[in-house]
């Protein structure tokens, strides 16, 4: 059942939810990494567009909640958290080691993002949608941090990384096609089997939660214990 003023509800909730990070666990800016609760948009390096959900359906594949990639930088849509693995655990606050599995979940719609052995619309690689209800979902839902930087022990803001399907051992990549109506302009988000430019992301905006005492250490200390 509709009811006036529901299409508002996804950035009322997101908006709350943002207010409320900020005001209590929110580190200063100056902090390097990506801690497990964090809130952010990624941007990928190449195509400068930002990862991006909607509740907008395939037409084809799976029919699942489609996953895309926007210029804009002020769309609330592209908001992700990053939250543990399907079965595992993400303590909060923590900063997310390169080869950690965990999830993203999309901050308006509570769906993951998800991969499976559907082809995607445009150029055929493999579906990327988000999944699943209220971080419900499967192990498809599961991403590996891969560190670009072979010196990188963490996942660094500064640095770019690349995201891989932990069930399928394929890279979250950005082909630079676009898709006409209802999501006109927005470009076809899709995973592949190779390591390229156009599966570099980065760290954009977002709410950086605090990290425990633990790792308020310098970051050459050994940690992997």
């Amino acid at each position: 059942m509709e009811f006036p003023g529901h299409q508002f509800l996804p950035r009322f909730f997101l908006c709350a939810f943002l207010i409320l990070i900020i005001s209590e666990n929110v580190y200063t800016f100056n902090y390097n990494y990506v801690t497990c609760g964090s809130v952010l948009k990624l941007i990928n390096v190449r195509h400068q567009s930002r990862l991006h959900s909607h509740d907008v359906r395939y037409g084809s594949g799976s029919g699942q909640q489609s996953v895309t990639a926007v210029d804009s930088a002020d769309d609330h849509n592209s908001y992700w958290q990053v939250i543990g693995p399907q079965g595992g655990v993400c303590v909060r606050g923590t900063p997310v080691k390169c080869g950690q599995m965990f999830r993203f979940i999309h901050l308006s719609t509570r769906r993951n993002l998800h991969s499976h052995l559907f082809q995607s619309p445009l150029s055929n690689n493999q579906e990327v949608s988000a999944f699943g209800e209220n971080g419900g979902g499967d192990q498809g839902d599961n991403w590996i941090l891969t560190c670009e930087d072979s010196d990188d022990k963490f996942w660094s803001r500064e640095n770019n990384i690349r995201f891989k399907h932990g069930a399928t051992n394929k890279y979250l990549h950005l082909t630079g096609h676009t898709y006409g109506r209802p999501i006109n302009g927005q470009k076809e988000v899709s995973a592949v089997d190779y390591a390229t430019h156009d599966n570099l992301w980065k760290a954009a905006e977002g709410v950086y939660i605090k990290p425990t005492e633990a790792f308020k250490r310098p970051v050459d200390e050994d940690d992997d214990e």
